[in-house]
Order: structure tokens, then sequence, then C-alpha cells
């Protein structure tokens, strides 16, 4: 194995602590891997751009330093992962930054002013780690010249546009000493009217000829769970002639449950067909979206087994075996951590109940459709279940925090659905509901403790500003609901209109009811209830 690596996402909100990073470094020099990637959007120190991760937590220069050292002592290659294109919506909110800014969070291409902060990028980021490989990212700009870049130069071939780009990034980057790699599937989604897909995607020469040579291109994939679709990815990519470099993913990044499970099951595949690829450049993503709210630690089952399958070792039950003498924790028992988001159907799915229903209004519930009965008892066991593990003295407040939530999710879960069948039946049995309100409220009140002490075992302190308003906002919520149920319920309010209005499915108008899904965004469950 040429490399194995991992990706960590240290900018949805949570940016790791030094020493929690150095306990990382620590665990994945164990398990065998040689390189960590920091995913760092703005979140690192640029003296020359002073609202360059602005009140985000940012890493100083010293910082950094200090991390690549001890990252070299243990044998891992600490590799700067940054943003050059897109995916920059903590830096393009400023004002400072609107002269570079397209559209949204996307840079804009062929402003001097652009290249300049890149360039800046660049000498931090060269004073800061002893690697010279770089994952630029250039990842999921689908809007690219369709912002100020089309009010300034008319619409252009959206190739030509980040040919240029690209062109001017790579220059920078040579100028620093620096390889990089970046994200393939702009070139797919332009070859192939936006599917990141070798089915029907068509490759030009003019096409592989936007890659300089000295780029290397990720074919990145957690979804697909069929090795013939990650072997026809791997074949299509040797079209641009490129080095190329595999990113799979320990799924980390749908709430505040890991999806150990399917992560071990797409990544066997995936690397399996690695492997008959001659793929030997890997690395494993931990992403974070939407507020880091898992553990840095949640996803070591996924993460230890896929160092296993790249050296060759498909033989699950030894890989079980080999974990639990090296974590002292029984691999099964680790992957308990999965069962919030996977409890109402046991399926190793695309799955967060466990957040999405913490968050579902009591009246504006959309996602109440969703609910089956008797899925508060199965929050309820699973509570109980992870329970057993919260002694554990590296890693027992994992299993606390997620316990936590899932002894609130018991009350919370159906607690919409309840909410409006007592409405209907009248008066006395909205008055009997009440005390859930309440109980419910004095729940998430325990799991805000424990999320907070694990945050804090964690992370810098930046980004909890978000959860304090999440979580303060949905107790506050509760607290109204429950004063406007018990002004119905003792004849002071005559109505409560919202509670009248039917819930349709989700998410779509023929969508089966009683099935759960995936609602990873909390901004926009917020925006529906206002």
């Amino acid at each position: 194995m040429a490399n194995l690596g991992v990706m960590l996402d240290c900018s949805r909100d949570g940016v790791y602590t030094v020493e929690a990073l150095k306990k990382y470094i620590r665990i994945l020099a164990k398990m065998g891997y040689t390189s960590l990637q920091l995913y760092t959007e703005e979140v690192y120190e640029i003296p020359e751009e002073p609202y360059f991760g602005y009140l985000r937590g940012r890493y100083s220069e010293a910082e950094l330093r200090e991390i690549d050292a001890y990252a070299a002592e243990q044998g891992i290659e600490l590799v700067p992962c940054i943003q050059t294109l897109a995916h920059l919506s903590g830096l393009t909110r400023w004002p400072e930054y609107a002269q570079c800014t397209d559209t949204g969070d996307i840079l804009l291409a062929g402003c001097e002013r652009t290249y300049t902060l890149i360039e800046n990028m660049f000498a931090a980021i060269a004073r800061c780690f002893t690697s010279r490989r770089v994952n630029i990212g250039m990842d999921e700009a689908h809007s690219v010249g369709l912002g100020k870049y089309l009010d300034e130069h008319g619409y252009r071939n959206r190739f030509d546009i980040l040919k240029e780009h690209l062109a001017r990034v790579g220059e920078i980057a040579k100028k620093y000493g620096f390889r990089p790699m970046m994200w393939s599937d702009m070139f797919f989604r332009l070859a192939n009217h936006g599917k990141y897909d070798y089915r029907g995607a068509e490759f030009p020469p003019e096409l592989a000829a936007l890659v300089p040579e000295n780029i290397d291109l990720i074919y990145w994939d957690y979804y697909a769970g069929e090795q013939e679709f990650y072997d026809g990815m791997l074949k299509a990519h040797k079209n641009f002639g490129r080095h190329i470099v595999f990113a799979g993913g320990a799924w980390s990044w749908v709430g505040f449950a890991p999806l150990n499970g399917l992560s071990v099951k797409n990544s066997k595949l995936a690397l399996q067909a690695c492997r008959e690829n001659g793929v030997d450049d890997i690395f494993i993503t931990s992403w974070k979206d939407d507020g880091s709210e898992s553990s840095l630690f949640c996803n070591l089952p996924s993460l230890f087994a896929c160092a296993e399958y790249a050296r060759g070792n498909f033989d699950d039950k030894a890989i079980a075996q080999k974990f639990g003498k090296l974590f002292g924790i029984a691999y099964e028992d680790y992957m308990t951590l999965d069962l919030p988001n996977i409890c109402l159907s046991g399926k190793d799915g695309v799955l967060n109940p466990c957040k999405y229903m913490l968050y579902s209004d009591p009246f504006f519930g959309f996602l109440d459709c969703t609910v089956a009965a008797g899925g508060g008892k199965k929050f309820a066991a699973t509570a109980k279940k992870l329970e057993k593990f919260t002694d554990n003295k590296e890693f027992g407040y994992l299993f606390r925090t997620l316990a936590d939530l899932c002894r609130a999710v018991k009350i919370k879960y159906d607690l919409g659905v309840r909410t409006r069948e007592a409405y209907a039946e009248g008066r006395e049995a909205v008055a009997a509901l009440l005390p859930d309100y309440k109980k419910a409220i004095k729940r998430i009140e325990k799991f805000y403790e424990s999320f907070r002490e694990q945050w804090d075992n964690e992370c810098k302190e930046n980004g909890f500003e978000n959860h304090d308003v999440r979580l303060g906002g949905l107790i506050r919520r509760l607290e109204h609901c429950r004063k406007m149920l018990s002004d119905y319920a003792e004849g002071r309010r005559a109505a409560i209109p919202s509670l009248e209005e039917k819930i349709l499915p989700f998410p779509f108008a023929d969508s089966p009811c009683g099935v759960e899904t995936c609602f990873n965004t909390w901004s926009a469950e917020a925006l529906i209830h206002q």
C-alpha cells in the first residue's frame, strides 16, 4: 500500500484541539495508517488575511507546526486539505471578500484578488506542514461562472473557466513546491450532465487536458455499494492519464451517531475494486456535515476495517478480533454506537431519525409522517444497550452521550403525532399529555450536558454556540408549545390552528408513511418551522 490515510473534517463547527488530534494520530498509527489530511476550509491562520477563520477557532501556525511534528514522530504524514474554489461559506460571508466571490461559497475565477488569497493560503501551509502533498478541493462548485463571473464576462463554457482557474492554482502550488490532488467530480459532472457517474459520460481529449500533469485526481465514493460501479469509475478515471487516489467514507456526518455498518459494507467492495485496479493511494474521509455532532472517535470500527481491507485482509471475523485486542472493547460492542440511527429498522442504510426527530417541531412536524408505531420503545431499548459501555475508561463518554440522546428521543420521537391525536380527542386528552412535554425538556437538558462534555473533550469552544442555539431553541419551543396546549386544555384558548393542518407525506406525495429517512439540515428544518 503506497499510502493509506484519513481525511478529518475540522471545518463544520468542530475544530479539534491539539491534544485530541494527538490522541487521534496515535490511534491512526496503531491501526497502520500513514497519513492524515486536516480538512480546513478557512480554519487556519493566514496573517495577511485577518478575516480568514475569524471567530471560528482557526489553528494558529504554531499549533499546526506542533501537530505536524507530533504526527511525524508517530510515522504519520500530515497533509493540508484546503479549498481553492468552493466550500468557503465561512469566508465569503465577510464583505472583505465580496470582490472575489462569484456566487454563494464559490470564489471568483479570473479575479486577481482571488489568486492573491490563494497564494496566501499556500504560503501559510508551506510554513506549517513538512509534507508537500496538498488536497486543493475544487469539488461541488456547481454554480461556478454563474454569479458575478456571469455579470462581468457573460456566459462562458465552464470547461474553460475551470481549466484557466486550475492552471493558475497549479502554478501557485508549484511555486511553493506542492504536488496537489483534487476531487474529480467536477470533471465528471461537466462531461455527464451533472452526474458523478461513468455511465453515459463522454471523455473528449479536451476534458483530460483540463487536469494539469502535476495534479492527482481523487475519486470519492461513499454511497455506491456496488463493486461493479466502483470498478467502472476507477477505469473511467484512467481516461485522464493522471495518478488516481481513492477516497472512501467512514460515515460520521448524518448527526450524532455514526453509520459504521454502512461504511464497512461499502468500503469492503470499494477497496476490493481498488486492489483489482491497482489503485494503492487511498484515504478514508470522516466528514462532519451540519455541525460536527458526532464524536471524533465514533467511527473507529470503520477506520480499522478499512485499514485491514486496504492491506488485503477481508476476513471480518479476524478483523473484529484484532479490533478488540487493540482497543480493549469488543468490535460488536463499539458498533452499538450505530443504533440511534438504525434501531427502528435494524438496517444499515443512510438514516438518522435520532437527529431529525429530536429537532422535529411538535406542531409543525413535517417529518411526523415517518413515525412508526413502537419507535419510542426502540429508542429506550437502545439507551439501555448503550449504557452498558458508559464505564469504558477511554470511550465511555461517547456511549453516555448517545444513551442520553436516545432517552430524550424516546419521549420526543412521536410527541408531535401524539399531540395531534390528543388535540383531536379533546381538552382532557391534551391535559393528560402535558407531563410528557416537561419530561422531554428535562431529558433534552440532560443530553445537552453530556453532549457539551463530549464537545469539550474533543473540540475548541468555537462552534458550540450553534448547538446552544439549536438545543436551547428546541427547549424554548417545547416550553412555548406546552403553554399553548395548557391554555387550550384549561379553556383559555379556543383552538390551535396549526394542529388542524394535515401533515403530508415526505419527501413526496406518494412516499409511504411510517418509514424512517435521512434529514440532516437543521437550518432547513428550522426555516420550515417559521
